[in-house]
């Protein structure tokens, strides 16, 4: 029989008293704010939820995704060459406004940091820094007097805007914008152009979100999984797995990859030929009035290809699936248009109604 060495330690009580290491720093706010997204995110995947997080360190959920996502976004200005000065700023404050970069790629991101940085931008304006340069990715070849540095995407979203604006101070505004980030020198002349030339481009109004809400409990129904045809025996009764139903939207996963969720016999829905389920919060939608981030069901259509004006498209960037509405015909491809965009359904008290009595009253 070996002899276990007198230090060594059962691994669960050693994971266990990491963990309890990592909360006593975030309850003392030791370290920087990196470092507290560092230790949420790895209290998270050993198996703390956020609330036992928020009363274990006071940290509320909403600040654990932001400290997170912010470090996130912080060690890409590490990998892609941000400047010594701007990690040393973020280091120690703006977490916030590195949350808002958070959609970038990683390579993005560090310029939009360091932009960010050194215009010393707020969270409100580093989201609109954020949507100008993911919009301004898009462009397969950059419009004219533009390079694909992220102050001359900003310019060119405010020289684009200025000249659908008809209303002089806003105009004059959205100059004063592009002046103040351009990067070259041509985008400058670009933007110096609308000084004398005050012809207005009207404005082609992007399209309704396809927005759809489950309202009732008959447009939520249950998924049961099928043994068979009759005659079945008792093996064949215990061979199905147990089917767990994952809120706000009763999606079902079985064992193995593939997961089934529950929707509406909608029209759009029967006329498509080949819809798929994405699953977003709806932050990831574009032109989404929407302030607070919910989770949201996409479905797209992947058999519709062809691009109309109208619609919204899944395309494909950095590697990622994104949703993207185009007002001319884009010169990337388009991989699947969005039919339906679904809502979860508005439960004011989700116990009440699990009590068939006070349902009967």
């Amino acid at each position: 029989m070996t002899n276990l060495p007198p230090n060594a330690q059962n691994p669960e009580n050693a994971a266990n008293d990491v963990a309890q290491e990592l909360l006593l720093k975030l309850r003392q706010k030791q370290g920087t704010w990196v470092e507290w997204g560092v230790a949420i995110a790895s209290l998270q995947k050993a198996g703390y939820n956020p609330q036992d997080i928020f009363e274990a360190t006071g940290f509320e959920p909403i600040q654990q995704n932001q400290v997170i996502v912010g470090a996130q976004v912080y060690n890409s200005l590490e990998k892609f060459g941000a400047s010594e000065a701007a990690r040393s700023h973020y280091a120690t404050r703006g977490s916030d406004v590195l949350y808002e970069l958070r959609l970038l790629t990683q390579e993005d991101r560090a310029a939009a940091a360091e932009l960010t940085f050194v215009h010393k931008l707020d969270l409100d304006e580093a989201r609109d820094v954020a949507k100008a340069i993911k919009d301004f990715s898009y462009f397969s070849t950059l419009p004219e007097g533009f390079t694909a540095h992220p102050g001359d995407a900003i310019a060119y979203q405010a020289w684009k805007l200025a000249r659908q604006n008809s209303d002089l101070q806003e105009r004059s505004r959205l100059i004063a914008k592009g002046l103040r980030f351009a990067h070259t020198q041509t985008a400058r002349q670009k933007i110096e152009q609308l000084l004398t030339d005050f012809t207005v481009l009207p404005k082609r109004p992007a399209p309704i979100l396809p927005f759809y809400r489950l309202e009732s409990e008959e447009e939520l129904p249950r998924i049961l999984p099928v043994i068979g045809e009759l005659p079945l025996t008792r093996k064949d009764l215990q061979a199905v797995p147990l089917v767990t139903e994952i809120e706000p939207f009763r999606i079902v996963k079985f064992s193995g990859e593939q997961a089934w969720v529950p929707l509406p016999g909608w029209q759009v829905l029967l006329a498509a030929e080949d819809p798929v389920v994405i699953l977003a919060n709806s932050d990831r939608i574009p032109n989404n009035t929407q302030t607070k981030p919910t989770p949201v069901l996409v479905v797209v259509d992947r058999e519709q290809r062809e691009w109309d004006d109208s619609s919204y498209f899944v395309v494909e960037k950095a590697g990622e699936l994104d949703f993207q509405w185009f007002d001319t015909a884009p010169e990337i491809p388009l991989l699947g248009k969005i039919i339906v965009i679904v809502r979860p359904k508005k439960i004011l008290d989700e116990d009440f109604t699990k009590d068939a009595w006070q349902i009967d009253e």
